[in-house]
C-alpha cells in the first residue's frame, strides 16, 4: 500500500482504514496502523468483528485514534478509506460474493480501495482483490498474489487461498486457470535461478509470466514478493 498507493494514505480527511474481521486477537489492525500512521500521523484506524468477546480483549489496545467496534458488513465506521477483509468471505457461497462486496462496498469514500481475500494461517501466501471505488460503484483491479519466501512456495501454493470468487475456477477455459497454467510454466523455466535463493527464482518467473499475462510491471512488486495480475473486467 505505501508503495503503490501512497496518496490514498497521505491525503487528509476524514476516511479512516477499516479492518473487517481481524480475529482473535488484533495484530494486523495494530501493525497497520503503527506502518500507516509513518506517513499519515491523523489516520483513524477501526476494528470490526462479530465476537464480543475478542472486541473486549481488543479494548485495551484502543486510543485516541484507534478504536475496536463489534459489528459485520454494516458497522457504523463513517468513511472509509482503506477497507481490509481478509478471510471473510471463506465460509460463503461463491453467489454471495457481490451482494457481500456491494455492502463493503457502500462503507467506501470514492477513491477508497477495498482489499479482500484469502491467506494462510501463518501469512506465507497471499490472494487478494483489489477494488477500487469509482463512482458510486466498485471496479475491479485484478488479484495481488504475495509470498514472504518461508517454506517452499509454488505458484501452486497460492491456489488454497483463492479469493472466494476465484478459488473453484481454476478449470480449463477460465482465466485463472490459464494464468496459473502460464505461471507454472514460467516457474519451471526460472528453476536455474534457485541457486540464487527463491526471492530471485520468483523475480524471474514474474519476468516471464509478464510476457503472456497482463501482470503489473513495476520492479518493485516482484522485488518484494508480489505478482499483481489485471486481467480486465
Amino acid at each position: 500500500m505505501a508503495a503503490i498507493f501512497p496518496g490514498l494514505l497521505t491525503r487528509q480527511g476524514p476516511g479512516v482504514f477499516l479492518d473487517l474481521g481481524y480475529g482473535r486477537v488484533p495484530r494486523t489492525t495494530l501493525e497497520t496502523a503503527a506502518r500507516w500512521r509513518a506517513l499519515n500521523p491523523s489516520l483513524g484506524v477501526v476494528g470490526v468483528e462479530l465476537d464480543r468477546e475478542r472486541v473486549a480483549a481488543a479494548a485495551a489496545f484502543a486510543d485516541a485514534r484507534t478504536r475496536f467496534l463489534r459489528g459485520g458488513f454494516d458497522a457504523e465506521v463513517g468513511p472509509v478509506r482503506v477497507l481490509r477483509a481478509m478471510n471473510v468471505l471463506r465460509q460463503y457461497d461463491e453467489s454471495a460474493v457481490g451482494g457481500a462486496w456491494a455492502e463493503m462496498g457502500a462503507r467506501l469514500e470514492p477513491g477508497g480501495l477495498m482489499i479482500e481475500g484469502t491467506c494462510d494461517p501463518f501469512g506465507r501466501v497471499i490472494a487478494v482483490n483489489l477494488m477500487f471505488k469509482r463512482g458510486a460503484s466498485l471496479r475491479w483491479e485484478g488479484v495481488l498474489f504475495s509470498t514472504n519466501h518461508r517454506g517452499d512456495f509454488t505458484p501452486e501454493s497460492l491456489q488454497p487461498v483463492l479469493p472466494k470468487n476465484l478459488i473453484h475456477r481454476v478449470r480449463t477455459g477460465e482465466p485463472v486457470h490459464g494464468f496459473f497454467r502460464d505461471w507454472r510454466s514460467a516457474w519451471r523455466s526460472a528453476a536455474p535461478w534457485d541457486s540464487f535463493g527463491p526471492r530471485a527464482r520468483f523475480r524471474e518467473s514474474a519476468r516471464l509470466l509478464a510476457q503472456t499475462q497482463p501482470l503489473d510491471r513495476r520492479p518493485w512488486l516482484a522485488r518484494h514478493g508480489y505478482v499483481w495480475w489485471r486481467p480486465g473486467p
